[in-house]
């Protein structure tokens, strides 16, 4: 009877770890950095996909770093612990940056419009339109010559013919390479609160694995909620879906600032002279 007290207490905590990683994974940083990679997403389907590689990438460094401290004792020096939380700043950046960057316009006017008989400028407009998944603007017209660009020379399309598009499944490779940094900046915390309660290797292991399917069901949820108006505006409100792409990347971009800020170079930061660390 005694046993069975246990193992329901066991499994009861266990069951808490997934619940308590499908609430991680709707942290502002998380949030903010898959909306982000959704907002050129076209599919439902294809965003909740996005939400699972996202998971995985998170699940595989908490289970890792997790698994150096609570079976080998290993103990994360502030500095290496400011380090991978400032990661996560950084690539908020970046993310922003791609966004802004893949979304503005792709030609100049001046290129778009060079050698076009002077016959045909009055037939020249500025207005919003896509190739694939790239919506995008710029001054271009219907007849042969002006419209500025093909459909190959788009950004997305010269990333589908380098060294990567080559790679299976490397539309994933983004979200699980930002879900990877982001289990770095909160693997420990999570660890070490395991390891205050669960002395039991094997168990702590297990709390880490269910906690880190959690944050994949709850970040599946999360980017099917967060897909929703940028598929639909995608084909009904393409003005509307540029102006919403603009804002996440801002959004990436300033939250990213602000993270590197706070974490490298105010008051006890990575790059202070005294620098302190807490997981959290």
């Amino acid at each position: 009877m005694r046993m069975t007290g246990t193992a329901l207490n066991v499994l009861s905590f266990l069951f808490l770890g997934f619940f308590l990683g499908m609430r991680h994974a709707t942290d502002a940083d998380h949030v903010v950095a898959i909306a982000t990679i959704v907002s050129r997403e076209r599919s439902v389907a294809g965003s909740a996909l996005i939400g699972a590689a996202w998971g995985v990438g998170h699940t595989i460094t908490v289970m890792a770093v997790g698994a150096a401290i609570v079976v080998f004792g290993v103990v994360i020096p502030p500095q290496l612990g400011l380090s991978m939380e400032f990661a996560v700043g950084i690539m908020l950046i970046l993310l922003g940056v791609l966004t802004l960057t893949g979304i503005g316009r792709a030609v100049g006017a001046a290129h778009v419009h060079a050698g076009v008989r002077s016959g045909h400028t009055l037939d020249l407009h500025d207005h919003l339109h896509a190739h694939g998944d790239y919506v995008h603007r710029h001054p271009h017209g219907h007849h042969l010559g002006a419209h500025g660009h093909t459909e190959e020379h788009t950004p997305l399309a010269r990333l589908d013919r380098s060294w990567l598009g080559r790679i299976a499944l490397y539309e994933w490779l983004r979200p699980f390479a930002v879900g990877l940094v982001h289990g770095l900046a909160g693997s420990v915390a999570v660890a070490l609160m395991v390891l205050s309660i669960i002395r039991e290797p094997i168990a702590a292991l297990g709390y880490l694995l269910l906690f880190g399917l959690g944050t994949i069901a709850g970040m599946m949820l999360i980017t099917l909620i967060l897909s929703a108006p940028f598929v639909f505006t995608a084909v009904n409100l393409p003005k509307f879906n540029w102006r919403l792409r603009v804002a996440s990347g801002l959004v990436s971009f300033v939250f990213g600032l602000v993270l590197v800020y706070g974490i490298g170079f105010a008051e006890g930061g990575l790059f202070t002279g005294a620098p302190t660390w807490e997981p959290h």
